[in-house]
């Protein structure tokens, strides 16, 4: 059996960079990446199936109904997925290739080696004669180092592009753009804006789920950094920013504390009411979408919502550059 890739060395030493950045900010913050440990990649699984977390049941219909077209339209070699996760949704895309009958390796790529281990066994237990090829990796980092064929199809599902603020969005939209050779694909999941209160409540849900999934981070830092973060002292929360029309999860301190990192070198005061910003999830609307690939350096070539018009799926191609 083939081992993964892993260029994630030292998960540690990344992490302490990030929690000195994000804990110096006049608004402390951490990269939602910092979730998922085997934990909270468990958590997140559970999310997925809640009754307020529709931007999975919405996705999997629009791959449902339209893998077979993705498959035809891109003849892709090679399928990546970037953060992978379970890769649950990704074997709809897997069955149309298969069957279309140009699908020779799968590449999942996670910053969890404990997800993808475990995704890459199930992958292949129930395809066997396709290649499996897992990345332990940061996709912000190490995309110029995922193996396959051409022509490749990238998937980024989820919703999971909504995680960067713009600049860094288009950012990382070209520096896929930058891997790819003129032809390939990139199929990207992006959530739409809807209510407030649907948004609201799929990050807050009534079990408390998505609430243990955000204190997990603090969790991580102390598993990681040696820190000594109480998970009691703070409380979980979204919030629905309707100026830059996304999502704000936050941590927020239910009395003054000081913390200690051991690992990043750093004691962090919190004033009673103070949050940490764990993560942004930005909300598209369809003509957002085409105008961010287009300046990234790919050409819109298919549009698909779900019946209820809450989630968008795009297929793209890498064009030629001038």
């Amino acid at each position: 059996m083939t081992e993964p890739d892993v260029h994630l060395d030292d998960q540690a030493a990344a992490l302490r960079a990030d929690v000195r950045y994000g804990f110096s900010a006049a608004q402390k913050w951490l990269p939602a990446k910092w979730f998922y440990d085997a934990r909270g990649s468990e958590l997140f699984e559970e999310i997925t199936r809640l009754p307020e977390y529709y931007p999975t049941r919405a996705e999997r219909e629009i791959l449902t109904r339209e893998a077979g077209e993705i498959a035809r339209v891109t003849g892709a070699h090679t399928l990546v997925e970037l953060g992978s996760g379970s890769s649950e949704k990704t074997r709809l895309l897997l069955d149309g290739l298969r069957e279309h009958g140009t699908l020779k390796t799968f590449v999942p790529l996670d910053v969890s080696a404990s997800a993808l281990e475990e995704a890459v066994a199930a992958i292949r237990a129930d395809y066997p004669g396709l290649s499996v090829r897992g990345v332990v990796g940061d996709f912000t980092e190490h995309l110029g180092l995922l193996p396959g064929e051409p022509p490749r199809l990238v998937a980024f599902l989820g919703g999971t592009i909504g995680n960067f603020l713009p600049a860094d969005r288009v950012k990382f939209l070209r520096s896929v753009r930058d891997v790819l050779t003129p032809g390939e694909w990139l199929l990207l999941g992006t959530d739409l804006v809807k209510d407030p209160d649907t948004l609201v409540r799929a990050y807050d849900d009534a079990a408390g789920v998505t609430a243990q999934f955000d204190l997990n981070m603090l969790s991580v830092v102390n598993e990681l950094l040696g820190a000594d973060f109480d998970l009691g002292g703070f409380g979980h929360e979204s919030y629905w920013d309707a100026e830059n029309e996304w999502i704000e999860m936050r941590l927020r301190a239910r009395r003054d504390m000081v913390v200690r990192i051991p690992g990043a070198g750093m004691d962090v005061r919190f004033e009673e009411g103070e949050y940490i910003r764990t993560e942004i999830s930005a909300k598209f609307r369809a003509a957002g979408v085409a105008a961010e690939l287009t300046e990234s350096g790919f050409a819109l070539e298919r549009w698909w919502t779900d019946g209820q018009q809450r989630f968008g799926v795009s297929l793209a191609k890498a064009v030629q550059e001038e």
